[in-house]
């Protein structure tokens, strides 16, 4: 049987031990992609790493390149192109450029492998997985964004090393954004069966669930410059060998929703089977499964200081004759994802612009002139949201009609 092809599209520090990880496991052929300038870089770890093979017993192709010719066929990509993040900077810091990135990269992957399984890593997660699965036109069980497995990772991490127990037998998991959004579930988690609340003080596992939620700029912060590269390798690596080898397993993935959780239409860090086929199924379950309320607890949308006015703006816009509006609730569609509310105002069949409760006025709006993805803003009255969106030609003239 031919071996399956497994391409890096970014060569950075991630990208270069995920080929490393890839290749220990025999997954399959190794392509280390990126851009003309970083050529030699690609081909010079890829050298590298075949010179590694004698010494570590695998057999594994690994090759360097910046023609997107030779990444033709290929059956599981491993997204990392964009910038890092850098001391006090958020994972959104990064939208403008990274969503560029991601639309040039989505369409070649498109042109040159359509049948692809794709896993997304780049910053920000829940943005640039949702921009993929749109330009690329990808089904959805292609599509995935590594969110929760790093995360649930991290979670366990700090719960192995509070308790001095053997992270093997930490079972937990996180939801939500990969972000300060991101939900651990606590309720769920245990060591070889027990549950963490009968082991850990609650007080201690707040100080661990908020640990978890910044640990990557814990590590950001630590080294200066650039960002974590090991534990997001070995995360994208167990989603790409469950998928390789049909394994089925249950990771916590940035998944798309469509009714699940009460959530239609975003990528979230779900309870995801991964197997031959991609994602296969996202599992719920009876704790956050049902009613609205439910479903804003978990994800902490009551808490946005917005919330209020965004019932506002919605019967506002009612009142003002856009009868076809619909109000979302759970983790924001692509690039507000950490809003946690989003107003989508349609004209026919096109969404003309989304208004978001929440995030940050500047960095989105400039983010959202791009022709594909729509409009957004704080809320803080229809008119004013409008208004702008219309003067800076980022949506048309909203009609008026009931």
């Amino acid at each position: 049987m031919a071996r399956k092809k497994i391409t890096m599209i970014g060569g950075g520090q991630i990208g270069g031990n995920l080929a490393l990880l890839a290749a220990q496991k025999e997954l399959g052929d190794i392509v280390i992609f990126d851009i003309p300038q970083a050529e030699g870089m690609v081909k010079g770890k890829a050298l590298d790493l075949m010179q590694l093979r004698p010494h570590d017993g695998y057999d594994a192709n690994i090759t360097g390149t910046s023609d997107w010719n030779d990444v033709k066929g290929t059956d599981v990509f491993i997204i990392t192109a964009g910038i890092p993040r850098k001391p006090g900077m958020d994972r959104e810091d990064l939208l403008g450029i990274n969503l560029g990135i991601m639309k040039d990269v989505a369409t070649h992957i498109k042109e040159q492998a359509p049948n692809a399984f794709v896993i997304v890593i780049s910053n920000p997660l829940d943005a640039m997985v949702y921009t993929f699965y749109k330009v690329s036109g990808f089904p959805k069980n292609q599509v995935i964004g590594m969110a929760g497995a790093l995360d649930s990772g991290r979670f366990r991490t700090f719960i192995a090393m509070e308790t001095g127990y053997s992270v093997q037998d930490v079972t937990c998991m996180v939801l939500g954004g990969h972000g300060d959004t991101m939900v651990p579930i606590t309720r769920l988690a245990t060591i070889g069966g027990v549950p963490v609340t009968d082991l850990i003080s609650p007080e201690r596992i707040k100080e661990i669930e908020d640990r978890t939620r910044v640990a990557g700029g814990e590590i950001v912060k630590l080294f200066g410059n650039g960002s974590a590269f090991y534990a997001p390798a070995q995360s994208a690596i167990e989603m790409a060998e469950s998928f390789i080898r049909d394994k089925k397993r249950v990771i916590p993935c940035a998944s798309l929703c469509e009714g699940e959780f009460g959530i239609d239409g975003y990528f979230i860090g779900v309870p995801s089977v991964i197997g031959s086929g991609g994602v296969e199924k996202i599992l719920e379950f009876s704790q956050i499964k049902g009613s609205i309320k439910e479903i804003e607890s978990i994800f902490d949308v009551s808490q946005l200081e917005s919330w209020n006015e965004i019932k506002l703006l919605f019967d506002s816009l009612e009142n003002r004759g856009v009868s076809n509006v619909r109000i979302n609730f759970g983790i924001v569609r692509g690039l507000d994802y950490y809003s946690g509310i989003v107003f989508e105002v349609f004209d026919k069949n096109s969404t003309l612009g989304a208004l978001a409760g929440g995030g940050r006025y500047d960095t989105l709006t400039k983010a959202f002139k791009r022709e594909d993805i729509g409009a957004t803003g704080v809320a803080g009255g229809v008119e004013r949201i409008i208004l702008t969106m219309q003067e800076q030609g980022i949506v048309p003239e909203i009609s008026q009609k009931r």
